[in-house]
Order: structure tokens, then sequence, then C-alpha cells
């Protein structure tokens, strides 16, 4: 049984080498993360394993793939990049790597909670500029904050916000337990919020589930933190609430379209602040990100 990686950058590369153990099945590594989905065909050359990166699968590309059976996704969210469900229906499963990267986008995401409420990146552009910026800033310390969805990630970042003295609730479709974590109703947790991070899968459920009517109903003066993905979001009432205030700051690692075009009317306002979607980007996290993907294909092969 062969693979391919078919979109690695040098980075992931190297950790996947370094991780590959005699007796691993034979996976060859396409060093360049910058591929077209039409180039799939080509590059897998009638593997059975694909292992995916941000590359897009449309279904019928996926259809010219001759021999490909498996699709190792490395993270949770296939469904920006392709139809799990289309693609069993032909035959591939998708796999998915969950956990890997719990810690490190849980500390992004306090990063950009703690960004929102003292305006460190703001400050810097306008020292940079000349200009002397000096707004007052929000003590987290006693403040609630609010997780939308509660899995590997929300309960790292409950973990860090409770070691900071912040009040920390939550609201999950299915019941969850957490030390010093209140599970409250969606529409309460709206309502106590100073805060509000989240950590939802994207799915049909999910989409624009931050609609316009729940930012609304945030508190005034309000941080969003969006650490999972960009289209949970309702982003033109997002951007709304911005301009008016109702939201005073969001910190964004995710966004309807990536790259975001320098011209998007996010990069316009001052009370966002943007990370590139690389909230999971540490090399400990690579690591384990690796060795999941390493893990998948020894399953597969050895199940064949």
């Amino acid at each position: 049984m062969r693979g391919v990686f078919v979109d690695a950058n040098e980075s992931l590369a190297v950790i996947f080498e370094r991780l590959h153990k005699t007796g691993d099945p034979e996976v060859r590594i396409h060093r360049d993360p910058d591929i077209t989905p039409e180039q799939y065909p080509a590059i897998l050359d009638g593997a059975e394993i694909a292992i995916v990166d941000h590359t897009a699968l449309p279904t019928d590309i996926a259809k010219k793939c001759t021999g490909l059976k498996h699709v190792v996704f490395l993270g949770t969210g296939a469904r920006s990049y392709m139809n799990p469900e289309e693609l069993a229906e032909i035959g591939i499963e998708v796999h998915l790597i969950k956990g890997y990267g719990d810690t490190a986008v849980a500390e992004c995401a306090i990063a950009l909670m703690w960004e929102g409420a003292r305006g460190l990146a703001k400050m810097d552009r306008g020292i940079r500029a000349g200009n002397w910026l000096r707004d007052d800033g929000m003590q987290l310390t006693g403040k609630t904050l609010g997780l939308i969805g509660f899995g590997g990630i929300a309960a790292e970042v409950a973990r860090i916000a409770l070691g900071c003295g912040m009040r920390v609730i939550a609201w999950n479709r299915s019941p969850k337990k957490f030390p010093g974590v209140e599970f409250l109703e969606f529409d309460e947790l709206i309502d106590e919020s100073d805060v509000v991070s989240i950590h939802l899968l994207l799915n049909d459920e999910t989409r624009g589930f931050i609609s316009r009517a729940c930012i609304e109903a945030m508190k005034p003066g309000v941080i969003l933190v969006n650490t999972a993905r960009g289209a949970i979001v309702d982003e033109q009432a997002m951007i709304d609430a911005l301009e008016s205030g109702q939201i005073r700051h969001a910190g964004l690692d995710v966004f309807n379209i990536e790259p975001l075009p320098k011209d998007h009317p996010l990069t316009k306002l001052e009370n966002v602040t943007l990370s590139a979607h690389s909230a999971f980007r540490t090399p400990e996290a690579s690591v384990n990100l690796m060795s999941a993907a390493w893990d998948h294909c020894r399953r597969i092969a050895k199940k064949k």
C-alpha cells in the first residue's frame, strides 16, 4: 500500500521523515504546500492514501484519483476542504486527527483575548507610526469567559483562564463537566460573558451559528475570540458590531476566505487582531500531528 503526503510544507516534511519507522508503509512526500486540486491525480499516481494538509479535494477531482481509498486529513476541519459523505459514497474514507494541538490553540485563544483586552497590537502600530496611543484596557481578572463548545481545546482554555482568576462558563450541545466551569444554557452564557470564545466544529448545524441576533444579545463591549472556523460566525454582523462598538474587540485566527484579502473590511478595523490561521502552529503540535498521521497510515496498511 502506498501513500503520498500531497502538500507538505518543509517543516512538516522534516518531522514526518524523522518519525518514519522500519516497516512503515511507503509514503512519498510531495514538498509543495501550494498545489491546486487539479494536481491531485498526478501527484498521487495511483496511491491508496493521501495525506492532506490544507488543499481542497472536490469530489469530482477525487473520482479521477485512481486507487485512492483513504484521505488522512491533518486536523479536524476536513469539511472546509472536502465533503466526507460524498467521498465515502465513492469508496474514499476520510480520517481526522483530533487533539494534537489542543494546548497550542488554547494558548493562542488566550493570547487573542488578552490582546483584545489591552490593545497591545494597536499601541504597537501607533508607536511605530510616531503616535503615543494610550487607551484604557480591560482587566480580565474577575471577568466572565464564556466558551461556546467544550472539547479538548476549550478545556485547555478553561484551565488557563481559571488560573488567571477568571470566572469560566460554558455551553455544549451534549452534557459536560469540568472542574471550576459552570455549564449554562446558551442564552445565559451570551448574556453573562465579558469574553466569548468559540470552540465548535464546522458542520451544517454550526454554520452561521453565531448569528446577528446572537451578537446583538451579547454584552455591549464584549471581546469575541474565534480560533475555530470563520463560517461559524455571521461575518457581516460581526463587522457591523465591531463598527458600532457592540463588540469591543475581535481576535480572529480563522476567516471565511483564507488567505484573507488585503482589502477585506476586517483589515480596515482597528479593533480587530488578525492571525493567519496559525493557532495550532507550534513544534510540539506539529510533532503530535505527524505522529498521528503515521499512526493512521500504519493502521490502514495493517487492515489491508
